[in-house]
């Protein structure tokens, strides 16, 4: 689940992020089918605001810097990172545009090490 302030626009917004996902709708919940995971984008309340806390998921792409640059444009603001970690990757976190965290993780570029 990604807390949001309001649940259309959250899911507008995670659908550009992830085009490749399909929606899915059960009663009045919409959910968004990545294959290997269901994500559902729900109103933030007293009890679960949105913003980081903690929690963070990170997403595998070949394409880092591409996918880092298409995520700033849709209006996601680098947070950490990028950092060159182990096994010749990298790591970076960016916030949606309500403050919670999407992380990224993908090949460091040859010839950087």
């Amino acid at each position: 689940m990604v807390h949001v302030p309001d649940g259309a626009a959250g899911r507008a917004w995670y659908a550009q992020v992830f085009p490749q996902a399909r929606e899915i709708r059960l009663d009045d919940l919409t959910l968004l089918d990545l294959d290997c995971l269901l994500l559902e984008i729900v109103p933030a309340d007293a009890k679960v605001a949105c913003g980081a806390a903690g929690t963070v998921v990170y997403w595998w792409t070949d394409d880092f810097a591409g996918e880092l640059e298409r995520l700033q444009a849709l209006g996601a603001a680098l947070y950490r990172g990028p950092l060159a970690i182990e096994g010749g990757q990298q790591m970076c976190q960016v916030r949606d545009p309500w403050g919670n965290l999407l992380g990224l993780r993908g090949p460091f570029p040859t010839g950087d090490l």
